[in-house]
């Protein structure tokens, strides 16, 4: 295997007259397809981008999001997904560690990357949607031809995303053409019959998230199925195109499926052309699924992975099995353990999974670590980082989730706890650091903590305690807008309380436990113990 576009030229090949994309009610062929990309290389290689140049994506789930990605990669270069939620803040820190010479943004979008352009090396912005002033409309920016694929090593950088890190800035992750391959040849593979090229994929998760991209865009793209891209989460839109399409693949985070079950109309949605629901991002309630699958014909089958690891490393599958409650077994070709401080071995439970109320959890957990073809290759340009994420075992290279859980004796694995700060929302990680330091630089805050807290649609939210200044004028609704402006809509605090001062350790750390704590006791439930 060379370049992991490769993949997408085999299936052209095999299936060309096959739907490839279909999009509010146009479909585009494998052989259409093909030529968008060939169009979008030859245009990066006229504008002098190469092997290894980054191109940055700054779009919704579109199918120009589609051409930018795989055209980037038969150019050569390596692709820097961006959420398009993001703001000039948030891009900019991206788009200046990774030296992307081109963006590909939403019409909408481009003012916030002519924001930090000038800071950055980009040199080309493309718009989306629309013209846009200093950038050059898709349409324009295209060049016909067919150019052949730039050859690139198994172990050279394909896509670059950036994840948040518990300090300090957004970290790139640097994943290979191989890492991304084999992973989306695993995911197919816990399918029943793999996935066909009679398949149809609804694509709601966000293609710039590695779940979206590589479960769900890839692995239907590199084995002849049709791709169904929906720009933003809606339950009855999502609805109705699995029912007017009879689509038969779909993947999701809890909280879409929660939010599907909730409808009004539910009981009447048809969802049985779908053969394989799949969902991960975060734990899914056991009463949301049972709940869905007494409504509806198709299981769901919850998985676990980690941007790190391209990502899928554990699902629940008609093939491998399901157990719930579990986040399912390792896929084909990864390795996991669960392992103590010392990096031994936990020894596992018999029968999971455990009732967590009365098991010693001490006993029984340990951090996930796994191994295998889909382990990034490292962060990008953070050598310290890369020491601690990896530990060479057994002749073998093992990376930290930090997560911690425990597996059974059947091969099943389960999370009890994430890192100790991060909320989870929707499926969308946010790092409380991020947000307590933007709440900083307002001059109205003297001090502040950010924590999540139960959210019956999203598991967490994110919750801002803030110590005004002495002197201070600033009202609630005042801080939530300058918090959206400055940051992604799922990362700003939907709850702010004004406290006298924040509870904390002789050391002077802020002991957010007791701040969940109050918080469980304000929803009349009994606040669980935490050292910290």
């Amino acid at each position: 295997m060379t370049n992991l576009v490769t993949n997408l030229a085999a299936a052209v090949d095999e299936y060309g007259g096959n739907t490839a994309i279909g999009y509010q009610g146009t479909e585009t062929s494998y052989e259409e397809f093909w030529g968008q990309t060939g169009a979008f290389a030859t245009a990066l290689a006229e504008h002098g981008v190469g092997a290894g140049d980054r191109v940055a994506i700054y779009l919704p789930n579109v199918p120009p999001f589609l051409i930018a990605f795989h055209g980037t990669l038969r150019a050569g270069g390596a692709v820097v997904p961006m959420n398009p939620q993001y703001k000039a803040r948030e891009i900019g820190h991206l788009l200046g560690d990774s030296e992307a010479a081109v963006v590909v943004a939403l019409a909408d979008l481009v003012p916030f990357v002519n924001a930090v352009k000038d800071d950055t090396s980009v040199e080309h912005v493309v718009s989306v949607g629309g013209e846009a002033e200093g950038a050059t409309a898709l349409e324009d920016f295209l060049e016909p031809g067919d150019p052949d694929i730039v050859e690139r090593a198994d172990d050279d950088v394909a896509v670059q995303p950036y994840t948040s890190g518990t300090t300090g800035q957004p970290k790139g992750v640097q994943l290979t053409h191989k890492n991304l391959a084999s992973n989306a040849q695993s995911a197919a593979e816990l399918i029943p019959d793999g996935i066909r090229s009679d398949d149809k994929q609804l694509g709601v998760l966000p293609l710039f998230h590695i779940y979206g991209m590589t479960v769900v865009m890839n692995s239907t793209l590199f084995n002849g199925g049709a791709f169904y891209p929906l720009p933003s989460w809606d339950a009855q839109e999502a609805v109705s195109v699995i029912e007017d399409e009879e689509l038969t693949l779909m993947h999701g985070v809890p909280a879409m499926y929660n939010d599907i079950i909730n409808q009004p109309n539910a009981e009447a949605f048809d969802l049985s052309s779908l053969r394989l629901c799949g969902v991960g991002g975060a734990g899914i309630p056991v009463e949301v699924l049972r709940r869905f699958e007494e409504l509806y014909e198709p299981k769901l089958y919850e998985g676990y992975g980690l941007t790190e690891t391209s990502p899928v490393t554990h699902f629940n599958s008609p093939v491998k099995g399901r157990r719930v409650g579990s986040i399912g077994k390792t896929v084909p070709g990864v390795d996991s353990r669960v392992v103590t401080d010392a990096f031994e071995d936990v020894p596992p439970v018999e029968d999971g999974p455990v009732d967590e109320d009365e098991a010693n959890l001490d006993e029984i957990t340990g951090e996930i670590v796994v191994a295998g073809p889909n382990v990034m290759s490292g962060y990008y340009g953070l050598p310290e980082a890369n020491e601690a994420a990896f530990t060479e075992d057994g002749g073998r290279t093992w990376f930290h989730t930090g997560d911690l859980g425990y597996r059974d004796e059947d091969g099943f694995f389960y999370v009890v706890d994430r890192e100790k700060h991060m909320i989870v929302t929707g499926g969308y990680n946010v790092y409380p650091r991020e947000v307590e330091e933007l709440l900083f630089e307002h001059e109205a805050v003297a001090d502040a903590a950010v924590a999540g807290i139960p959210d019956e649609r999203r598991g967490e939210t994110v919750k801002a305690f803030v110590v005004p200044t002495p002197d201070a004028d600033i009202t609630e609704a005042e801080l939530k807008e300058y918090c959206l402006t400055n940051l992604a809509e799922y990362k700003h605090p939907r709850e702010i309380e004004f406290v006298e001062e924040l509870p904390r350790t002789t050391t002077g750390k802020v002991q957010k436990f007791k701040l969940r704590e109050r918080e469980e006791r304000a929803e009349g439930t009994e606040p669980e113990t935490e050292a910290e």
